[in-house]
């Protein structure tokens, strides 16, 4: 599943096309995509893990679920769900969801929750983490309503380095560490896109896929763990248990 990073960068992938008319639309899509053929691309948006395809009075969400794909001015060997082809170029989207919004963006997200976004509030984060004491902090960095963008990768990456147990229940967690997971989560995201543009990103994971611990030298624990049963690599030795 695409973290946020990488829907940033598929933005910026696609800045070429802002402002182009659609000339031809298809897809397995099912939620009446004809009605995109002749509309101009007024602007590309992303919220989190979601692409938003801006027109004047409506947009395309596209959310990549786990499996989906996209490919700029090519195909691949697969039925895209959505196909969009201009005078010069196209895109396709494989695998994904694709639905529409009606209602002005900004009534229907809250951007001061997005890590990517310049928007984004520390504090807020921090206030919608202690309401909800009772959830184990690995579950809380996937929260999209908390964390928009966090994902899989950026979850074990974070807590790895502020030295979490990911099993640490938030209300169990000290108010200074909270705070240093908010800020290492934006701030791992940035890290994320730029190694990611670089094509270097496994290349400076600590914990996400490992078997030893780089700090101590000892084998990691792995597990599907908490409410979202996500894959979950973490030392016991130097990732404290808050209970």
């Amino acid at each position: 599943m695409p973290e946020g990073p990488s829907i940033v960068i598929l933005k910026e992938e696609v800045q070429a096309f802002e402002g182009k008319k659609i000339l031809e639309v298809s897809g397995n899509s099912k939620i009446g995509i004809e009605r995109l053929a002749g509309q101009k691309i007024t602007d590309f948006k992303s919220f989190g893990k979601q692409f938003l395809i801006c027109f004047k009075t409506f947009t395309v969400r596209i959310h990549f679920m786990l499996y989906g794909s996209y490919r700029i001015n090519e195909g691949k060997d697969a039925p895209p769900r959505l196909s969009l082809k201009f005078s010069k170029g196209e895109l396709n989207f494989y695998a994904c969801s694709v639905k529409f919004v009606e209602e002005p963006l900004d009534e229907v997200y809250d951007w001061s929750g997005d890590v990517m976004s310049d928007d984004w509030d520390n504090k807020a984060a921090l206030k919608k983490l202690q309401s909800i004491p009772d959830t184990l902090i690995c579950d809380a960095l996937l929260d999209q309503n908390i964390f928009a963008g966090v994902g899989n990768i950026i979850k074990n990456e974070v807590l790895f380095r502020v030295k979490v147990n990911p099993l640490s229940r938030v209300g169990a967690i000290p108010l200074k560490l909270l705070k240093v997971i908010v800020k290492e989560a934006r701030h791992y995201s940035f890290q994320f896109l730029e190694w990611k543009k670089k094509f270097e990103l496994k290349k400076h994971w600590l914990a996400h896929t490992k078997k030893i611990c780089p700090r101590d030298n000892v084998p990691f624990s792995f597990g599907y763990l908490g409410k979202t049963n996500r894959r979950t690599f973490y030392c016991n030795l130097c990732q404290v248990l808050y209970e």
